[in-house]
C-alpha cells in the first residue's frame, strides 16, 4: 500500500501547439507543479519523463531537457518512462516506488507530447507500432483500424451498439466545453454524433470521426511526495490503491472485447482501497475510442459483458448521473497527447477532489477512480484517489 500523495500538479493546455518548442511545454508545467506545491526545484530528489515519441519528435532522450528551463534541477537523477498510451501512468508509479522505497521524499513526474508536427497519416503510422507488429501492423487505419475492428466485433456479438457510441462522445463533447484545457471545446449534440455526414465520416469499421479522440500536442505535470511530507502542504491527494495489470500483446490470444487486464486492475484496486464503485464521486477512463469507453463500463464492473450501452443510455455516466465517467470531456473531447494523457487523467482527478475543478466540478467529490490504458487493454493502470 503506497503512502505517497500528490502535493502539486499543472496542466498545459491541449491542442496544436505549433509554436512550442517541447522543451518549453515540459518545463513550463514542472515549473508550474512545483509552484502548486509549494516548494523549491532543489527539493525534488527524482524526475520521471513519460513521453512516447516514437517519431513524432527528431529529439529524443527527453528525461534532462527539463534542465534547460529550470537549471536549479541540474544533477537529480532523472528517467524517461514509456509504456505507448499508459506512458504518463507509467512515469507517475515509477515515482510512486520511488517515494515508497525511500529513495525520494519528493518526485516530479513529467507527461508531455507534441504529435501534431506530422501529418495525421505518418501519426497514425506512428501509433500503430503499439499494436502487435507481426500481426497487426498492416491494419488499414492504423489504430483507428485497431478498434474499428473491436467495434465490428462487439457489433457482430451484441448488436449494433451505435446508439451508445453516439451518446457516450456527445457526453464527452458536452463536457469538454467546461474543461478550459481541453482541444475542442464545442457540444456537438448526438445527433450530429450519431449519423455519418461529410463532417463526421466513417473512419474505421463502424467507427466515426467523434468516436475518434484528437491528434493533441500537451504537456501535465505533478509533485508526488511522501505521506509525512505531505502534511501540512497546501493540499495533497493520497492513493488508496495504486493497480498495474499487463496482459498479452497480441489481440489473437486473448478475447478483444473483454479487457481482462483492466478488469483485473479495477477488482484490485478496489479490493486494495477498500471500497466499491457505488463509493465512487466520478471515474476519469480512458476514451481514446468511444468503443473503448463502452467496454470500460463492463470491465469496471458496471454492467455485465456486453451490457454497457444500458449503462449510457440510463445516464448513469452523465455529470449528474450516479457515477459521472470522464467529466473533464475525456481523451475524446480534452485531447490525447500519449505521454501526457496519464498525467493529465491524475490531475484533472485531483483536481475534483481538492474542489478546485471550476465548471468541471462533481459536487461533493470525495473519492475518484482513474483508469489509463496502453494499446488495446495491454497495459492497465488504476488508481483510487482522496483528498487528505
Amino acid at each position: 500500500m503506497t503512502t505517497a500523495c500528490l502535493t502539486g500538479w499543472s496542466h498545459s493546455q491541449f491542442g496544436k501547439l505549433d509554436n512550442l518548442p517541447a522543451e518549453t511545454l515540459l518545463g513550463d508545467v514542472a515549473a508550474a507543479a512545483l509552484q502548486d506545491a509549494g516548494l523549491d526545484p532543489e527539493q525534488i530528489d527524482a524526475i520521471f519523463v513519460g513521453t512516447f515519441n516514437g517519431g513524432f519528435l527528431y529529439q529524443d532522450f527527453p528525461s534532462s531537457l527539463v534542465f534547460n528551463r529550470l537549471p536549479a534541477l541540474r544533477f537529480k537523477p532523472a528517467v524517461r518512462c514509456e509504456n505507448a498510451c499508459a506512458t504518463g501512468s507509467a512515469a507517475l508509479y515509477a515515482a510512486l516506488d520511488a517515494i515508497d522505497s525511500g529513495r525520494a521524499r519528493h518526485a516530479l513526474v513529467i507527461g508531455f507530447e507534441k504529435m501534431t508536427e506530422l501529418p495525421t497519416r505518418e501519426v497514425g503510422d506512428i501509433l500503430l507500432k503499439c499494436s502487435y507488429a507481426s500481426e497487426e501492423a498492416g491494419t488499414p487505419g492504423g489504430f483507428a483500424g485497431v478498434f474499428g475492428q473491436i467495434a465490428q466485433t462487439y457489433f457482430d456479438r451484441y448488436g449494433d451498439q451505435s446508439d451508445a457510441l453516439a451518446r457516450i462522445a456527445a457526453k464527452n463533447h458536452r463536457n469538454g466545453t467546461h474543461n478550459p484545457y481541453a482541444h475542442l471545446r464545442k457540444d456537438f449534440g448526438y445527433d450530429f454524433c450519431r449519423n455519418v455526414s461529410e463532417k463526421n465520416p466513417l473512419v474505421a469499421g463502424p467507427l466515426k470521426r467523434t468516436d475518434c479522440s484528437l491528434v493533441s500536442d500537451g504537456a501535465a505535470a505533478v509533485v508526488v511526495s511522501a505521506g509525512e511530507a505531505a502534511r501540512g502542504m497546501r493540499h495533497a491527494v493520497r492513493f488508496r490503491a495504486a493497480q498495474q495489470v499487463n496482459d498479452y500483446l497480441p489481440l489473437s490470444r486473448r478475447d478483444p472485447l473483454a479487457f481482462e487486464g483492466g478488469e483485473r486492475a479495477w477488482r484490485g484496486a478496489l479490493a486494495q482501497a477498500g471500497v466499491s464503485l457505488k463509493d465512487l464521486s466520478l471515474v476519469e477512463t480512458h476514451d481514446c475510442f468511444t468503443i473503448a469507453e463502452l467496454i470500460e463500463y463492463e470491465a469496471m464492473g458496471l454492467a455485465p459483458r456486453g451490457q454497457g450501452a444500458r449503462i449510457v443510455a440510463e445516464g448513469l455516466t452523465e455529470k449528474d448521473g450516479l457515477l459521472p465517467v470522464n467529466a473533464s470531456g475525456g481523451l475524446k473531447a480534452k485531447g490525447h497527447p500519449i505521454g501526457a494523457t496519464g498525467v493529465s487523467m491524475h490531475v484533472m482527478a485531483a483536481m475534483q477532489l481538492t474542489h478546485s475543478a471550476g465548471e468541471m466540478q462533481i459536487p461533493g467529490a470525495r473519492l475518484a477512480g482513474v483508469f489509463n490504458m496502453g494499446g488495446a487493454a495491454v497495459a492497465n493502470y488504476v488508481s483510487i484517489l482522496e483528498a487528505v
